[in-house]
This record gives C-alpha cells, sequence and structure tokens, in this order.
C-alpha cells in the first residue's frame, strides 16, 4: 500500500540527546526532574531510626532488642580459626630433583681418586680435608685407610652409588618430623620433569636417617667387608648423603594464602524481626558481635552508597519518559508534563518515609508491613495513566515502586506486588467508560492485588500468622486508591489543565453547550464528525493509541465552522453557494480560519490543551487544492502558502489518526459506486498521499500502524455505504396516504380539497430525486414521517485532466478535506456525486442510530421540504 520511506536514525548517543532535545520540549521541567530524583535519593540514605541500646558480652539485657532489617554480621574470630585450621591442613609442597645425588657422587669420586694418589688432607686442601673437617681429624685418620681398600671402593662404586640414587630418585626428605605435624599429606613437586604428585600418608614418606638405617643394615651382611671397612661406609655415608626432597616454603605459602582467601567469612544472618535480645538474658559473644553491627548501621546518619545508587538506577528509569522501545524520541513532553511527574514522585516517595518512620515507632514489624501493604502506589499509577500514554505511566509505575521499596526498606517481591498492583489499576482505569465504572472496579483491583499479594507471599514465606492481617492492608490499597482517584484528577484537571478519563467522557456528553451549539447550527459538520469520530476510534484501539481522546477529539475538531457555517458544503444543504461570489483567496482564508477559530473554541470552553493541539494538527500544513487550482485557472500567481494550513503536523499518533480518518470520510462522498472494493482502493490512495507529503513525519505512526487503520477505516465506511434494497412506489403512496398526504397531485379525502405541503414536499423530494444510497428508504420507517434533508452534493477536488494534480492524476486522493471545499456547479470539470451519508435520518446507517436520527431531526426541516434537489444534484 505504501512504499517505504528510509528515516534517519539516531547515528550515535550524542545524536540522540540532540533529537530529543530538539523533539521535547520540557524547559526547566527536566531539571525540576532530576532534582526530585537527588531529593528522593537523599530520602532514601538518610537515617531516621533509633539507635539501640549497645550490650556488651556478660551483660544482663534491661530489654527487649528486635532487628529493623536484614543484616549480616561477619564473625572475626571464627573467620580467622577456620582460615588458619585451612591453612594447617593444607599439605606442604616439596621439590624433589637429581641434581643433590649428582653432586653427591661427584664428591665420592672425587674422595676416592685423592686417596688413591695419596694425597695427605693434612698438608693439601680438597675434598679429603672437607671431609676430616666434618668427620673431625681423630675419626678421619681412623676412617681414611678403610676406604683405601680396593674392595671397600669397589662395594661403593658398584653397589651402594646405584642403590642410593634408586632411593633419592624416589625421594629422601631431610626431617620427617617436619612433614608429619598436623599434615595430611605432601605435594612432591619433581622439577626434572615438572610434575606433581600428592602423597596423602605421611608415613611412607622416607628420609635420610631411615635410608641411612637401612644401609648399615645391608653393609653388615656383606662378607667381604671387616668391622672397620663396614663402619668407615657407614660415617662417610652418614657425612655425605644428601636429602632429594627439600621444603619449597614460598610455594607452600603462597598455595595457603590462596587457600585461605577462598574460605568465606563466617556470618550471623539476621532477619528482619527478628528477638536478638530478650529482656533478663546475660548477653553472649554473638549476640554481641550481631548488636554491634546493628548499632554501627542505625548510627550513620546518611548511607551515600544507597543514595547514589537510588539516583543512577532513578535516572536509566526515567529514559521511558523519553525514548520509545525503537529508539526514536515519544510524544513531546512539555513542561508541565515534567512538574506532574516530579510532583507526584515527590509526594508518594516522601509519603512513603513518613509512613515507614511512623511505623518504627511502634515497635511492632508486623505493622509496619500491614503499613508497607497498604499505602496506594495502585493510585498514583492510575492517575498518570489519566493523562499519559502507556509507556509513560509504565514508567512511571516502575519509579514509583521503585522508590518507594527503597523507602520501606521491603525486598523485590515488595516491588513486585506494588507494580503489578499499579498495572492492573491502569487496566482498569484505561477501560473504564464513566466514573461509575471506575467505582465498580474496586472489586477486581481488590481480587487482582489480592492474588499478587498471595503469590509473594508464597515467593518470600510469609508467616502463616501475618496472612489475614496482610490481606486487609490489601484491601486497604485497592480502596486508598480509588479514593485517590477521584479526589486527585479534579485538581489535575483544574491545576495542570489535563484533560483526564473524566473528563474526556464529560465532553462526549450531548450536554455539553458546544457540542449543542454544533449539533443545532451545523448538523452537516456534527454527523461528519461522529462518522470520523467512530472511525478514529477504531483505528485507535487496532494500533494501541488513546482511543477515548480520538473520538473526543474527532467530535470538536470542526467546532471552528461555527463562526462561517454556510461556507462549508456539508452545512449548505443545497443552497447557492457562497463561494461562487468570492475570489479563490477569499474563499481559501476563510476555509483556514476554521482550525484557528476551532482552537480558541476549544480553549474558550475548556477542552483541554490536548484537544486543541490536536484540532490545530488536524490538517498539518496541507495546501486547499481546489482553490488553488482555480486560482491558477484565473490566470492568477497563487502562492502555496496563502492557501496552506498553518500547522503544525500531526506531533502525535491521535493527531495523524485523526487527519487520515478525516480526509478519507470527507473525501469518500465522492465515490459514485462505493462497492468494498473502491472503499478500500480509495482509502489506501488518500492515505498514500498525505505520506507522500511528508504530514506524518512527526508522528510515531509507523507502516503498520497505517496498514492497520486502512482496515478500520474501510470496515467502518463499508459499514457506512451499505447497499438496500428499492422499494415499490405503491407501497410509499399506501403510506403517505395513511399519513394523510398527496399522492400524484390528487388530493386527500380528508384534507377538504386543501393541499398537504408536508405530503408535497415528500412526493416531490421521492419523484424528483433519486434516493440516496444507503438510505433507509423503508415507507413503514418512522423516519418516513418526518421531513427529510434535500441531498446535499460534494465537489470532488479539481481532477489530473484539468491539471489540478501534481503526481500522475492522484491528487484528487492527496488533495484537502473534502468537506471543507465548497460546492459549486457551474464549474466544469468537477464531479458531485455519492450519497450524503446520514441526511436521511435513517437508524440503520453504520450503527449511528441515535446520532444520524438526531442530525435528520435537527436539520431544517422547512429548508429541506421545500425545494427540489439542483441539477448538480441529479448529476
Amino acid at each position: 500500500m505504501i512504499t517505504q520511506k528510509k528515516t534517519a536514525r539516531p547515528a550515535s548517543f550524542l545524536a540522540l540527546i540532540h533529537a530529543l532535545r530538539a523533539r521535547h520540549h520540557c524547559g526547566w521541567g527536566l531539571a525540576a526532574l532530576i532534582i526530585t530524583f537527588f531529593a528522593l535519593s537523599l530520602l532514601v540514605g538518610a537515617n531516621f531510626e533509633v539507635v539501640p541500646r549497645i550490650y556488651v558480652a556478660g551483660q544482663v539485657a534491661d530489654s527487649d532488642v528486635i532487628a529493623d532489617r536484614d543484616i549480616l554480621v561477619e564473625d572475626t574470630q571464627a573467620t580467622k580459626a577456620r582460615r588458619k585450621q585451612v591453612l594447617f591442613l593444607q599439605p606442604p609442597v616439596y621439590d624433589l630433583s637429581l641434581e643433590p645425588y649428582v653432586a653427591f657422587q661427584n664428591r665420592i669420586v672425587e674422595i676416592l681418586r685423592s686417596l688413591n694418589n695419596g694425597v695427605d688432607y693434612k698438608t693439601h686442601e680438597g675434598p679429603l680435608q672437607r671431609l676430616a673437617d666434618e668427620l673431625t681429624p681423630p675419626v678421619a685418620d681412623e676412617v681414611l685407610p678403610e676406604l683405601s681398600h680396593p674392595e671397600v671402593q669397589s662395594y661403593l662404586l658398584k653397589t651402594l652409588l646405584p642403590s642410593i640414587r634408586e632411593h633419592m630418585a624416589e625421594g629422601l626428605v631431610g626431617d620427617i618430623r617436619s612433614a608429619r605435624v598436623g599434615r595430611s599429606g605432601v605435594i612432591i613437586r619433581n622439577l626434572d620433569n615438572n610434575t606433581e604428585i600428592l602423597r596423602p600418608e605421611v608415613t611412607s614418606l622416607p628420609d635420610v636417617q631411615s635410608f641411612l638405617a637401612e644401609v648399615s643394615s645391608i653393609v653388615r651382611q656383606v662378607p667381604s667387608l671387616n668391622a672397620q671397612s663396614r663402619r668407615a661406609i657407614n660415617i662417610l655415608l652418614s657425612a655425605t648423603v644428601p636429602a632429594s626432597l627439600t621444603l619449597n616454603r614460598e610455594a607452600t605459602q603462597k598455595r595457603g594464602n590462596a587457600v585461605m582467601s577462598m574460605v568465606e567469612p563466617v556470618y550471623y544472618q539476621i532477619l528482619k524481626g527478628e528477638l536478638l535480645i530478650r529482656k533478663g538474658e546475660r548477653v553472649s559473644r554473638e549476640q554481641q558481635i550481631k548488636l554491634q553491627t546493628l548499632y554501627k548501621s542505625a548510627s550513620d546518619p546518611m548511607h551515600w552508597g544507597t543514595a547514589m545508587g537510588a539516583f543512577l538506577c532513578s535516572l536509566v528509569l526515567s529514559v521511558g519518559f523519553f525514548v520509545a522501545p525503537s529508539g526514536k524520541p515519544g510524544t513531546p513532553l512539555r513542561c508541565k508534563d515534567m512538574l506532574l511527574i516530579s510532583l507526584l514522585l515527590l509526594l508518594f516517595g516522601a509519603g512513603a518515609k513518613i509512613v515507614y518512620v511512623l511505623g518504627l515507632r511502634m515497635d511492632s514489624v508486623t505493622f509496619l508491613n500491614t503499613l508497607c501493604l497498604g499505602f496506594p502506589v495502585a493510585g498514583a499509577v492510575g492517575l498518570v495513566a489519566m493523562v499519559f500514554a502507556a509507556r509513560r505511566y509504565c514508567t512511571m509505575g516502575l519509579l514509583l515502586s521503585f522508590f518507594t521499596m527503597l523507602m520501606f526498606q521491603e525486598d523485590f517481591y515488595f516491588f513486585l506486588f506494588q507494580f503489578l498492583g499499579g498495572m492492573l489499576a491502569t487496566w482498569l482505569v484505561t477501560n473504564a467508560q464513566s466514573r461509575q465504572d471506575v467505582v465498580w472496579s474496586i472489586v477486581p483491583l481488590t481480587i487482582g492485588q489480592s492474588l499478587i499479594w498471595f503469590g509473594t507471599a508464597l515467593l518470600s514465606q510469609t508467616a502463616p500468622a501475618e496472612l489475614p492481617v496482610q490481606l486487609a492492608a490489601v484491601a486497604i490499597n485497592s480502596l486508598l486508591s480509588l479514593i485517590l482517584l477521584f479526589a486527585v484528577s479534579p485538581v489535575l484537571e483544574l491545576s495542570f489543565g489535563y484533560s483526564t478519563r473524566f473528563r474526556l467522557m464529560e465532553l462526549m456528553s450531548l450536554e455539553q453547550p458546544l457540542m449543542q451549539e454544533l449539533m443545532v447550527t451545523v448538523p452537516g459538520t456534527y454527523h461528519h464528525s461522529l462518522v470520523v469520530s467512530n472511525m478514529v476510534e477504531a483505528g485507535a484501539k487496532a494500533i494501541g493509541a488513546n482511543s477515548l481522546l480520538c473520538k473526543v477529539a474527532a467530535l470538536y475538531h470542526d467546532v471552528g465552522k461555527l463562526s462561517y457555517p454556510e461556507y462549508f458544503i456539508e452545512n449548505q444543504f443545497g443552497g447557492p453557494n457562497k463561494h461562487d461570489k468570492l475570489a479563490p483567496s477569499m474563499s481559501a482564508l476563510i476555509l483556514l480560519s476554521h482550525v484557528k477559530k476551532g482552537t480558541e473554541l476549544a480553549e474558550r470552553y475548556k477542552l483541554g490543551q490536548d484537544i486543541v493541539d490536536i484540532i490545530s494538527q488536524h490538517h498539518g500544513t496541507r495546501i486547499i487544492r481546489y482553490f488553488y487550482q482555480k486560482a491558477l485557472n484565473m490566470g492568477e500567481k497563487p502562492r502555496e502558502s496563502d492557501y496552506s494550513y498553518l500547522g503544525p503536523r500531526p506531533q502525535t499518533k491521535e493527531a495523524a489518526i485523526l487527519m487520515l480518518a478525516d480526509s478519507v470520510e470527507a473525501s469518500s462522498r465522492t465515490l459514485t459506486d462505493p462497492t468494498p472494493a473502491r472503499i478500500k482502493s480509495h482509502i489506501d490512495a488518500i492515505i498514500k498521499g498525505i505520506f507522500s507529503e511528508g504530514q506524518l513525519d512527526e508522528s510515531e505512526l509507523t507502516f503498520k500502524d497505517l496498514h492497520y487503520l486502512s482496515e478500520n477505516f474501510q470496515r467502518i465506511l463499508t459499514g457506512i455505504f451499505h447497499q438496500r434494497i428499492a422499494y415499490p412506489d405503491a407501497k410509499i403512496r399506501d403510506v403517505a396516504s395513511k399519513v394523510g398526504g398527496k399522492v400524484d397531485g390528487k388530493p386527500d379525502a380528508k384534507s377538504d380539497g386543501k393541499p398537504n405541503g408536508k405530503a408535497e414536499a415528500r412526493s416531490e423530494n421521492r419523484v424528483g430525486t433519486e434516493e440516496p444510497r444507503g438510505a433507509a428508504g423503508g415507507a413503514a420507517s418512522p423516519a418516513a414521517v418526518m421531513p427529510v434533508l434535500p441531498y446535499v452534493p460534494v465537489v470532488a477536488p479539481y481532477s489530473a485532466a484539468q491539471g489540478g494534480a501534481k503526481n500522475g492524476g492522484t491528487e484528487n486522493v492527496k488533495s484537502e478535506k473534502m468537506s471543507d471545499t465548497p460546492t459549486n456547479g457551474n464549474t466544469s470539470g468537477f464531479s458531485a456525486t455519492g450519497p450524503q451519508a446520514g441526511q436521511s435520518g435513517q437508524p440503520e446507517q453504520a450503527g449511528q442510530a441515535g446520532q444520524s436520527g438526531q442530525d435528520g431531526r435537527t436539520g431544517q426541516p422547512g429548508q429541506g421540504a421545500s425545494q427540489k434537489t439542483s441539477g448538480n444534484d441529479a448529476r
């Protein structure tokens, strides 16, 4: 239906900020909102609690102490003891390497080589002198001669050294006592191949002393060695055999610290409402720690971390006021909008803090929980729903639930209850059609909030004894929310000039002075407004816009025509067209003025700023093509600005929907044979023309929205232009004779030969004109005995064939609203076909039972019954 038009998306965050500043006109209202967030955040962090008395271990408490919040208390002593125990159980790390064996082997070989060379250790420095120093000279003098024997050297080199190498490769520790005391094992890290082995059994770990004892027993069994030689070998090995396992203290300490850091501190869980100390009890060390933690948190006058966290989170949540989920700037926000949001947040946030502080004075956790559940956040969100669209009242619900949760120091379950309850209240308010509906909404609101509360109570594991009291608090919450809606909504209407749902429902009443004047003075415009109101209501519901605002704005969008009603075609009723004697520029000026006159009347009758804005935007900046082309045909050089509406273009979905419905309904009167297919094609052409003109660029309508609007417009118009069968003339004559009228010029017997004017008018209207499409026409209908308004022609825009179109003959669907175009039966090239729906007053047309009938009854019956249709009518 519509070719997609590329829209520029913000290329960066700075571009988005610039777009928001250009889109919204918050003024200093934005500063007020930020100050409100900061003030509420400080209020969240402020501490107004009573500081509890501190008791030391061993002291007898003279009063009960109850925790007013959930606190985790760390027991530092227990934490240190647990970490020390974990460190003690951590196995030490030993490094295993064969480098000590290589050094040991080289030293034995050098000692034996020196002995074989006859070196005297007393005169020459070397391995023999170092060994003698270790053994002392007397022992050296006894041992060294024995080591010089060939059988001793052969046994050392061929038998003992390979055995020692095998044992050292498995691991020999210097002192097993350091590894066995309090240890659950050792970690052996092989430096040669970079592998680690955990030996859980410390007792199987050999040490040097046990190995030397084993070697000594083996040496004693060698028959080739005498006692002196065995003793010499034992003394040599005890002085030279090293340990292959060495304790790595740095690695052991590093691993111990890592294990200690993984040990969680020991905490005592203090729950809100927990009785910490009972009066008359002796305070234990654990109770003292809990009291000290509670005292520390209560004595701090300001929790700055909490305050800053609340401020940052509130700023993030407030983005929903300005940016739509698609990332585009939302509907423009005004300064008064920001002031209202700031005021409600401040009042309810401060109110929640006051209620919480008063609840603390009662020293009852149950009573405090009851006050929290009874706080009417749902009423505040319902108030916002009367003014703003869904995205903004959802954001307001998040902020109110967030701040009240922090003020009451509650958990996530309280936030969930308040937010879901607020969304339920907004759904009930937005679907209410009268104040009575709002009153009765207390029943579903109470039931819904009770179910939400019961779900959160199950999640939070609320004690069964508290359930009845909390349920009563939920019922009080619903009642207070309802009272709040009725009490504050009039204040919003008077103080801020908002058109709440209550006000909009009042404006729909036929008793409104402006509505009565519209019905009596301009019945044609009134009927047009009725049809448009049905179209915009259906379209707004389909795309999620404010259907009630659309409907009320459609009823009043053409009130400016009250100033010069006879200059608009729907109010001429076949009479002379006053535009025939006016210049095109003057005619255009009169038509353009109806928007300005309409805004003035809306402000005078206090219809609300939203309706005033929609009235001023419902034509956008479109050009009145009929008179602009007429001026061109007359040889003038008109400027398009002189024939264009001042605008602005539609800024909201509601204004854009009204513009589309207004143009579609007015131009649909030009259809010669309004079949469903032609109606659909006509609607698509009108919407495409308005879109191509750029009139929808500043609204939030999407291509999907335009598709839904087209479908709903077609459904409404198809119902208006529904087909009816033709009634036989005989029946009409019978009905006329029963009424006492005159049929075919013959006087009625009961009329004493005098002509009946009403019958003549009806007969004249029936015979001289073609019955309008969609008229009931039935003689048995009650409208048959009422004066029938004449058929009102609608002039089509200048056709493309005569040079009036700019875009390939499609200008007729993109021209100005047809109802604003005067009739001109003498202008060639302009067609006037199609019915003027609603003029017959039949109750069956498009669901307009009461409206159409009222239009026909108030449509100046004398005029309609005294004249025939014009030539333009017949054409």
